[in-house]
């Protein structure tokens, strides 16, 4: 298969070497940045293209089977309008709630297939909430619950910059999709505010925003409780709250990427949480299902891997897979929750989540 990748960044490093290695696919990376293009592979085939210009999208994808997008979230509209011109299969990682649902309307008559959201949250999460929410006679509550942490937490946000801070400040800014009582709503970001402990260590989770996915639209009318919190330690939702809101830096996004960019540290040495639960009645009786799992950065010296990054990739590489050997629709908008988990924890690539510490796993 014939595929671009637009984003030669963290995640598309790893995106690249997992597709070129494979053997099953032909790629060309397209990026801005001749700097970042030159870290890829040897024998990968490059573009330099200003990737926010539709034309030079639109020469780059034309000629190719699918094109995977690793671009900030505020291009994915630009590069699913341009896929679909092109007639490429269209798969990204956004988070952004309104991004996705412009791609579903792009998605609608189309002769290609269009799946946003192939990343960890939204993407994998989804797959495991939906798997979970299958087993159950009566569905009760649905509870997400996702973390991509340093591994040896030391300032007093008790975070590093482990990937976008683009995104980052994304889902920290904008409404959360939930349900509740049975009804869809909106709930604010940073709200929500819960304490639990997992594996003998203290965490807090809050509402942020994108990681349901289509969630809420597939289980409306199925489920009383639905909702997903992004988590972290303990302390630093308030801290976030005190720089969005009592300093009002929400209002200015720039000036608080800067600040973090220049400030927090970025690591290689993370870990990424992954916790959803599902409970409801099953052959009359109330039951309680959990799928719980860590996964850590690989510290190989001569290709070390970050855990966001590990997870990222496999999320979207194992789609793609899935895709062309033909278990997802091959036309219009394809759902995270259209995955089957056992499939895609057998994938290839998806089995970056089976080599992961298994805290619990049911169902």
């Amino acid at each position: 298969m014939r595929v671009v990748l637009l984003g030669a960044g963290h995640i598309g490093q790893v995106i690249t070497r997992l597709l070129a290695d494979s053997g099953d696919y032909t790629v060309t990376v397209a990026d801005r940045s001749a700097e970042a293009l030159s870290r890829l592979p040897e024998g990968v085939a490059t573009r330099v293209v200003d990737t926010s210009d539709a034309r030079q999208l639109l020469g780059v994808l034309r000629g190719h089977d699918a094109v995977i997008n690793a671009l900030p979230y505020h291009l994915a509209t630009l590069a699913a309008t341009q896929a679909r011109e092109a007639g490429c299969h269209y798969f990204d990682l956004t988070e952004d709630v309104a991004a996705t649902r412009a791609i579903k309307q792009l998605a609608d008559g189309a002769p290609t297939a269009f799946m946003p959201q192939c990343g960890l949250a939204p993407g994998f999460v989804g797959i495991v909430a939906h798997h979970l929410a299958r087993q159950f006679d009566t569905l009760h509550d649905v509870k997400m619950r996702v973390g991509a942490l340093p591994a040896f937490p030391t300032n007093a946000l008790k975070y590093n910059l482990t990937w976008s801070v683009d995104g980052l400040i994304n889902e920290y800014c904008h409404p959360c999709e939930a349900i509740r009582d049975g009804r869809s709503l909106e709930m604010l970001p940073l709200e929500g505010l819960e304490h639990f402990s997992l594996d003998g260590v203290e965490y807090e989770a809050f509402n942020t925003s994108g990681g349901l996915g289509t969630l809420c639209e597939t289980l409306d009318g199925r489920v009383r409780t639905l909702d997903y919190k992004s988590v972290r330690y303990p302390g630093h939702r308030d801290l976030m709250k005190l720089l969005f809101e009592e300093l009002q830096l929400k209002d200015d996004p720039d000036t608080l990427k800067a600040m973090l960019r220049k400030s927090v540290p970025s690591t290689m040495q993370d870990v990424v949480l992954v916790f959803v639960t599902a409970s409801g009645m099953r052959h009359g009786t109330l039951v309680q299902d959990v799928f719980a799992r860590k996964v850590f950065a690989d510290r190989d010296e001569a290709r070390p891997l970050s855990a966001i990054q590990i997870t990222t990739a496999a999320g979207i590489c194992a789609a793609l897979d899935l895709f062309r050997e033909g278990r997802l629709p091959q036309r219009g908008f394809i759902r995270q929750e259209q995955v089957a988990l056992p499939e895609f924890l057998a994938n290839r690539f998806g089995r970056a989540y089976q080599q992961s510490r298994h805290i619990e796993s049911i169902g």
